[in-house]
């Protein structure tokens, strides 16, 4: 059975997101939630906060037994960017670009 969970909008770049996706996916849940824990990077919180969220959805709505479900895909997706300006020399300005993601969790699991 699979469960996912979602985090829209959230205040990061997806490329960051990327470089940490390709070390969890495919791992126990709990594997998973160790390896983000010790992270340095910003997005592994996220991310983490993400799994937990895809953890209690496959508990409460599913019945599945927690011990064994698999990380089987992390997605992020760009989201909308909020476009700035910042004032330069001589009267110009530059824009910056914060960009936002979509943050996808899939778990894989058998049920209880």
């Amino acid at each position: 059975m699979e469960v996912k969970a979602t985090a829209k909008y959230v205040r990061i770049s997806s490329q960051k997101v990327h470089k940490l996706i390709g070390a969890v996916k495919g791992k126990q849940v709990g594997a998973g939630l160790d390896m983000l824990k010790f992270m340095p990077q910003k997005a592994a919180q996220l991310v983490e906060k993400v799994v937990h969220s895809a953890v209690a959805n496959a508990e409460q709505n599913h019945d599945v037994d927690v011990d064994s479900l698999i990380i089987k895909n992390i997605t992020a997706d760009q989201g909308p960017t909020l476009k700035r300006f910042r004032a330069r020399a001589r009267g110009k300005g530059s824009r910056i670009l914060k960009r936002s993601s979509h943050i996808t969790v899939t778990l894989l699991g058998d049920k209880a």
